[in-house]
Formats: structure tokens, C-alpha cells, sequence
């Protein structure tokens, strides 16, 4: 790979490396603090790197979750990723080797990434498009094992460092209402979760309003078009 690429490429993803150190390191501290070893939180974001996904996966064990509920969870969770692949069909036609690991790779900040940055000339898509999601995956391992060990290693209060997944989701949640204009969503996922906080058993609050969100808003934003009938 030519170097000069890869710092273009580490330039271009910057933003990210603080983000995901911002983010990555509160994963880390919250792992350890559940009672799991430090070397847990690289193997997930290893093989899982699913950045919120893992937030959730660490209540969702700690809670005692069974697989069926945790499985369904995570589907919902990351159920947007379907969207993303889709838009990305025609530009990784050209990444020949990089294409499964890009598929593995795909979150929301190398998503925006990708569709935002020009490809390069002289460098291939899948080097391009491969630089950027290996180069912030490498962000998010780093995060994550610095706050494991230093969760590990350093008297450290925990307090209030299970609120970054929420606080996560509340700057996710401001960035879309600034860019789409659209509140229903949100409103949706306030009156969901209130209702499910009522009348719906602690195991299953959150995997019941996650359902009847996207059930609800998917029937408000694109409702059934019925062929009107005529009778004589």
C-alpha cells in the first residue's frame, strides 16, 4: 500500500480515531467493571466491532439475557446496516479481496466515510475503501483495550461510566434530528419505550419497544397502499 495513501487515509479518518477512543475506552472500563477479564474487550472488538452493539451485549450478559432475547436484540439494534449494504452494492463490485472484510467492517462512522470521500485517483476502491475501515477498526481496539486495562490496573470510580452507551445514542439521536429535520422517530421511540416500561416484564423492555418502534414507524413511513374500489 502506498504510504502516502495511508496517511491520506489516516487524515481522513481522524475524526473517528478520537470519537472511537472516546467511546471505545468507556467499553473497556464498563467490561471490566461487569466482572470480565480485560482481554475480553479486544477479542469482541476483534471479531464483534459492533461499537454499540457491544455496549448492549455487556448489560445484556450481565443481565443473564438468554441468547434467543440477546440474538433478536442485536438484529434490531443493527438492523440499519441492511440499509447501508444496500447503497454500497455498486461501490464494492471493485474491492476483490477487501469485499467480506468491508462487509465485517461496516459501521455507521466508515459508512459516512465512505459515501462522503471522493475515491482517490490512482488508488484502487477496495485499497481506499479497506484503508478507512481497517484504519478505524484499529481505533476502536485501541479504545478499547486502554480502558480495560486501566480499568484493570487503576483505581478507578465506575460511576456514571455506564451512561456513555446512553449518552452514545443521545448524540447519534441529536446529529440525525439536525440533518433529516424528522421527529417522528424519536417521539415514536419515547412513547414505545414508556409503554414498554409499564407493562412489559425488566427482561424484555428493550427488545419489545426496539419491535414495536420499527413495526410502527415502518407503518407510518411507508403505509400499505390499498387500491381504492368502486361498487355499483
Amino acid at each position: 500500500m502506498n504510504k502516502g495513501f495511508l496517511l491520506q487515509a489516516f487524515k481522513i479518518t481522524l475524526p473517528v480515531f478520537f470519537g472511537y477512543l472516546a467511546i471505545g475506552i468507556p467499553f473497556g472500563l464498563m467490561l471490566v467493571n461487569a466482572g470480565y477479564s480485560w482481554w475480553l474487550a479486544p477479542i469482541m472488538s476483534v471479531l464483534m466491532y459492533a461499537g454499540a452493539g457491544q455496549y448492549m451485549a455487556v448489560a445484556l450478559f450481565s443481565a443473564s439475557s438468554s441468547l434467543s432475547v440477546i440474538a433478536v436484540t442485536m438484529l434490531l439494534l443493527n438492523i440499519r446496516h441492511i440499509v447501508y449494504g444496500l447503497s454500497l452494492i455498486s461501490p464494492f463490485k471493485e474491492t476483490g479481496k477487501w469485499k467480506p472484510y468491508l462487509i465485517f467492517a461496516l459501521t455507521d462512522e466508515t459508512y459516512a466515510l465512505m459515501t462522503s470521500c471522493p475515491l482517490q485517483k490512482g488508488i484502487s476502491a477496495g485499497t481506499f475503501y479497506g484503508s478507512i475501515a481497517l484504519l478505524n477498526h484499529s481505533y476502536w481496539i485501541l479504545g478499547s483495550i486502554i480502558g480495560a486495562v486501566a480499568g484493570t490496573l487503576i483505581p478507578f470510580s465506575f460511576e456514571g461510566v455506564d451512561f456513555a452507551l446512553t449518552s452514545l445514542f443521545a448524540v447519534l439521536l441529536i446529529d440525525q434530528i439536525k440533518k433529516s429535520k424528522d421527529f417522528i422517530p424519536p417521539i415514536i421511540g419515547v412513547i414505545v419505550t414508556f409503554l414498554a416500561i409499564l407493562f412489559v416484564p425488566s427482561d424484555y423492555i428493550l427488545l419489545t419497544a426496539l419491535a414495536i418502534g420499527v413495526v410502527t414507524l415502518t407503518l407510518i413511513k411507508y403505509p400499505s397502499r390499498k387500491e381504492n374500489t368502486s361498487w355499483n
